[in-house]
C-alpha cells in the first residue's frame, strides 16, 4: 500500500466539497478532438474520440456512472496528456455520448466486453494495442475487472484506477445515507432520463416505472439486472464488484482512492495482502469521490489525481517517457 501525498486544500475540508468543487466550478476544457463512430458486432455503436495529434504513447480513458466527456476530470486529463506528449482516445459507454444507443441493454460496472472491443480497435487502426488505461469510478471498476480477467485489457503495459465502487453492494447502501444521498439521488435522475430517452425510440422489453426506482437497489434489480443478463441484483453485484479481481492482476496499476469517498465506506477498500506485486494502492485520508483538489488558493486549484496519474505512466512508460 502506497504512502499519502496528497493533501487536500484548506478551503475544501471534507470528502462532500472535495467532491463537489471540480462537479460545479471547474472550468471545462475545450477539446479539438477527432470523433469515430464504432459499429459493434451486435448491431449497436461506441462512440470514441481521438485526441492523437501527437506520437507519444496512447493512453484509453474511461468514464463513470452516466459520465462522458462532458465530466470534470474527462477534459482535464485528456489535455495533462496531451501536455505531456501522450495521444488519448476517450471511450463513451453504450448511450453515454449524447446519443442514446440502439439496443435495449447499455454499459454496467462489470461490463468489460466493450473495453476489450475498443482495444482491439485501437490495435487495428494504429498497429499496436494501448500502452495504458485510466478508469474513474465506474470506469475505474470495468478496468480492473478487465485487467483481473487476463483477456483483452492484459496486453496494456500500465494502468490507473481513481475512486474505484470495488464492492457494488457496499456502496449502494452507503449511498442511502446522510449526505451522500445527494449523489445517489443525482445519479438516479440521470439513470432514469437515459431510460426514458432511450425507450421512446424503441420498446422496452421491461415491465417497470423507473420513477418509483428510488435506490440503487431498486434500479439494479428491476433494470441494470434484467437488461443484461442477470438474475437479479445480487447476481449482478456478486459478478461485476471488481475487489475480488484484483488478486489476478498482472499489469503495473495504480489505484487511488480516498478513505473518506462518500460513495463507499472504508472498509470497502481492498486490504494490503489483496494486492499482487504490480499493484499499487495509493490511499489518502481525505479526496472525497474523484475529487483530490489541492492548491493554497481557490482560483488556481491544483487536480492532484491527474499530476498522480502523469507521474504513473511516466515510471511505467519511462521507455517511452517524453519530456516535461
Amino acid at each position: 500500500m502506497g504512502e499519502e501525498r496528497f493533501k487536500p486544500a484548506w478551503w475544501l475540508p471534507g470528502p462532500h466539497l472535495q467532491t463537489l468543487w471540480p462537479v460545479l466550478l471547474r472550468r471545462r476544457t475545450p477539446l479539438n478532438a477527432r470523433q469515430e463512430r464504432l459499429e459493434l458486432p451486435d448491431g449497436d455503436f461506441l462512440d470514441l474520440l481521438w485526441h492523437d495529434t501527437g506520437d507519444g504513447p496512447l493512453v484509453l480513458v474511461l468514464h463513470g456512472l452516466e459520465g462522458s466527456v462532458r465530466s470534470h476530470y474527462a477534459g482535464g486529463l485528456v489535455t495533462a496528456l496531451a501536455r505531456e506528449g501522450y495521444r488519448s482516445v476517450f471511450m463513451h459507454f453504450r448511450g453515454c455520448s449524447g446519443h442514446p444507443n440502439r439496443l435495449p441493454r447499455g454499459y454496467h460496472s462489470g461490463e468489460t466486453g466493450d473495453l476489450g472491443r475498443v482495444i482491439d480497435h485501437i490495435r487495428e487502426r494504429t498497429g499496436a494495442p494501448p500502452a495504458a488505461a485510466v478508469g474513474f469510478s465506474l470506469g475505474g471498476n470495468v478496468l480492473l475487472k478487465a485487467l483481473g480477467e487476463q483477456r483483452k485489457a492484459a496486453v496494456l503495459r500500465s494502468a490507473v484506477v481513481v475512486s474505484v465502487p470495488f464492492l457494488l453492494n457496499d456502496c449502494a447502501e452507503r449511498l442511502n445515507l446522510g449526505l451522500s444521498r445527494l449523489y445517489r439521488d443525482h445519479l438516479l435522475r440521470r439513470l432514469r432520463a437515459s431510460y426514458r430517452a432511450k425507450f421512446r425510440q424503441i420498446a422496452s422489453p421491461l415491465d417497470v416505472d423507473v420513477e418509483k426506482l428510488v435506490t440503487f437497489r431498486d434500479f439494479d434489480d428491476r433494470v441494470t439486472a434484467p437488461l443484461h443478463g442477470f438474475e437479479g441484483v445480487d447476481h449482478y453485484y456478486g459478478n461485476a464488484s471488481s475487489r475480488q479481481y484484483i488478486t489476478r492482476i498482472t499489469v503495473p496499476t495504480l489505484i487511488i482512492h480516498a478513505e473518506d469517498d462518500p460513495f463507499m465506506w472504508p472498509s470497502t477498500v481492498p486490504k494490503p495482502g489483496e494486492l499482487p506485486p504490480p499493484v499499487k494502492l495509493e490511499l489518502s485520508r481525505h479526496g472525497g469521490h474523484v475529487g483530490f483538489v489541492a492548491g493554497r488558493l481557490p482560483w488556481r486549484p491544483i487536480y492532484w489525481a491527474e499530476q498522480r496519474i502523469m507521474r504513473h505512466l511516466a515510471e511505467t512508460l519511462k521507455q517511452h517517457q517524453v519530456p516535461r
